[in-house]
C-alpha cells in the first residue's frame, strides 16, 4: 500500500474512533512529516483524499479541520452494492438476512418487475448493520427467471458478486427514486431506529446490460447515518 493511503487509513480510524473529534485542527503539514517520517508531498495527498471523502475541511491560514462524520455517503447515482460500500468506507459492518423466500408476483410485483401475475420472484430482506447499529434495511425482489437459485450463505455475503462472477450477468443501469416515509411495523421490528420518525427509501430498478429488468430493492436507511451524493454537471 502507497505511504500516503497508509496515513490516511490511520487518520480515518482516529476520526471514526473520536480519537479526533469534530472541529479538531489538524497538526500541520510540517508536523505531520516528522510525526510520520515522509514527504510533505505525502502528507498532501492524505489530507486532499481525507477532504475528498468528507473527514476533513482545509481552511486557508488555518489548517485542517475534522467535520462532522456520523453521516455516511452513499452514492445514489451509482450501482453499488452494500458489501462494496463498506469496503470503500473502510466500516464494520455486517449483513443478517431476515427472509428468503420465492414468492409468487402480486399486482405490485407484476408491476415493478414487468412479469406476469404469479410469476416466481426471488424475495429478499436484509438488515445491514454499520457499527454495531442495523441502519439500512433491503428488500430485493429477483426475477427467478434470471436468478434460478439463492442461498442464505450468498444472501449474507454479496448477491451481486454472485450474480456477476458465478452466474455472468452484466449488470447494467438502474432507475431510482428517493422518498421520505414514516416507518413500517417491519422497519420498526429489524431496524435499531430509536424513535426516527422517518425512514430514506431508495427504489431501484435494475437492469441488465440487454435492457432486461430482473431487480426491484427497496432500500430503507435511518435518516442521520447517510448523505446521499451524487455527482452533477451543468450541460448548455
Amino acid at each position: 500500500m502507497q505511504k500516503y493511503l497508509t496515513i490516511y487509513h490511520e487518520l480515518v480510524k482516529k476520526i471514526q474512533s473520536n480519537q479526533l473529534p469534530e472541529s479538531t485542527k489538524l497538526p500541520s503539514e510540517n508536523e505531520l512529516t516528522e510525526i510520520y517520517s515522509t514527504s510533505r508531498e505525502t502528507i498532501r495527498k492524505a489530507l486532499n483524499q481525507l477532504a475528498q471523502d468528507g473527514y476533513i475541511q482545509k481552511i486557508r491560514g488555518k489548517g485542517s479541520v475534522v467535520i462532522d462524520t456520523n453521516k455516511f455517503d452513499f452514492p445514489v447515482s451509482g450501482i453499488v452494492s452494500f458489501k462494496e460500500l463498506a469496503t470503500n468506507l473502510q466500516l464494520p459492518a455486517n449483513t443478517i438476512v431476515n427472509e428468503l423466500a420465492i414468492v409468487e408476483a402480486d399486482q405490485e410485483l407484476q408491476s415493478k418487475l414487468n412479469i406476469n401475475l404469479r410469476d416466481s420472484v426471488w424475495k429478499v430482506v436484509r438488515a445491514r448493520k454499520i457499527s454495531g447499529e442495523k441502519v439500512i434495511l433491503d428488500k430485493d425482489y429477483f426475477n427467478k427467471d434470471y436468478v434460478p437459485e439463492l442461498t442464505r450463505e450468498i444472501c449474507e455475503d454479496s448477491i451481486y458478486d454472485y450474480l456477476e462472477n458465478q452466474l455472468e450477468l452484466k449488470i447494467s443501469f438502474a432507475r431510482k427514486e428517493i422518498v421520505v416515509e414514516e416507518p413500517s411495523e417491519e422497519d420498526r421490528a429489524l431496524l435499531d431506529l430509536e424513535g426516527y420518525s422517518n425512514v430514506v427509501v431508495i427504489k431501484s430498478m435494475v437492469y441488465l446490460e440487454d435492457t432486461s429488468l430482473f431487480q426491484y430493492t427497496e432500500s430503507r436507511h435511518r435518516p442521520d447515518k447517510f448523505r446521499f451524493v451524487d455527482f452533477a454537471r451543468r450541460v448548455k
